[in-house]
């Protein structure tokens, strides 16, 4: 039996666990140029929680479908529609919302995953993975068996960059609050070194890395964090600051600024995918696609709630101690 397809949806900017309501949102066929999708898994992300809040960059009009980022699969096509394929594995369109169960939406709106990508990875593709690539690629021209740093290494952008980084034969320095349960996990997925946060790493940089300094730090938490990997970097090097989760000021250690030259920089992907063109979007996807369906990236998951329970797993999502990112799933079939 058919059955209305749902979505999470906000009203108000608020607390997510406050304001989200599992709502009916029937979908129709599609039209002319149109295709009908339905979501098979949805990730649950910080800027989510952000943009419910009103506190992001970037808001979308109000009452919004929540969620990003998902992967779905093409139920139908309408009339004159030739690029995409009843089965094809799709992303979720962003603007509309990721957290629902199915929509019907523009072909052009729609961008396609390889098959082989499994769900769970596909739904995770589009914002940690590239932002690790690019800031990975673009800031500093590496040599084979440079060295790289980065706090919150245990995130999602950073297992990214620990596996980005192995696979191009390059070396990280990965700062954790808790090193001995984080260090055979991400040692398993290529990290050199694993170092806790309040540990006086900074002081033994040399000794963790054989004389060599890190050439790029990855800063994703700002306050004394970030300044501890200031003083740990080559002359000239980088540091690309894409988070501040403890929201502190930072006073940022002048005589490294002045005498070891370095540059601090930051990065934000929304803004990258605004000012670049389909091509390099593209090119950008099927290479973490390759990686996804090689196995060479994988993204660790949490726990996974079927979308019935999608507001209650905003409460895990939001929790500490997580290994991975919070799922929702949906065998929606029309």
């Amino acid at each position: 039996m058919n059955t209305e397809p749902k979505a999470v949806r906000y009203h108000e900017r608020g607390k997510p666990e406050e304001v989200l309501k599992l709502e009916s949102m029937p979908v129709g066929q599609p039209g002319p140029g149109e295709a009908l999708v339905a979501l098979r898994a949805a990730v649950m992300h910080p800027s989510d929680m952000g943009m419910i809040g009103g506190t992001y960059g970037r808001l979308p009009d109000l009452p919004a479908v929540a969620g990003r980022e998902g992967a779905g699969v093409v139920l139908a096509v309408g009339a004159g529609v030739t690029a995409l394929k009843v089965g094809q594995q799709v992303k979720m369109p962003e603007a509309l919302g990721a957290w629902r169960q199915a929509v019907v939406a523009p072909v052009e709106d729609l961008i396609a995953i390889p098959n082989a990508v499994p769900a769970e990875m596909a739904a995770q593709a589009f914002i940690n993975p590239p932002t690790a690539l690019r800031i990975l690629r673009d800031f500093v021209d590496f040599k084979p068996g440079e060295w790289i740093i980065q706090n919150a290494a245990n995130s999602a952008v950073g297992v990214s960059l620990i596996q980005l980084a192995h696979h191009c034969g390059l070396k990280t320095i990965n700062v954790v609050r808790d090193a001995a349960t984080w260090d055979p996990v991400l040692k398993e997925m290529g990290a050199d070194v694993v170092v806790a946060e309040e540990s006086g790493y900074e002081k033994q940089v040399k000794e963790l890395t054989g004389g060599a300094k890190p050439r790029l730090a990855l800063n994703s938490i700002g306050g004394e964090s970030v300044i501890r990997l200031i003083r740990c970097m080559a002359d000239s090097a980088t540091v690309v600051t894409f988070g501040g989760m403890v929201g502190d000021k930072v006073r940022f250690p002048t005589r490294n600024l002045i005498f070891n030259d370095l540059r601090l920089c930051g990065f934000w992907m929304d803004k990258w995918v605004r000012t670049h063109g389909r091509e390099d979007f593209d090119a950008m996807q099927a290479e973490i696609f390759g990686l996804m369906a090689e196995g060479a990236l994988k993204l660790p998951v949490d726990s996974t709630f079927p979308f019935e329970k999608a507001v209650e797993a905003v409460a895990r999502a939001n929790a500490g101690g997580r290994n991975g990112k919070v799922l929702i799933t949906s065998d929606w079939k029309g």
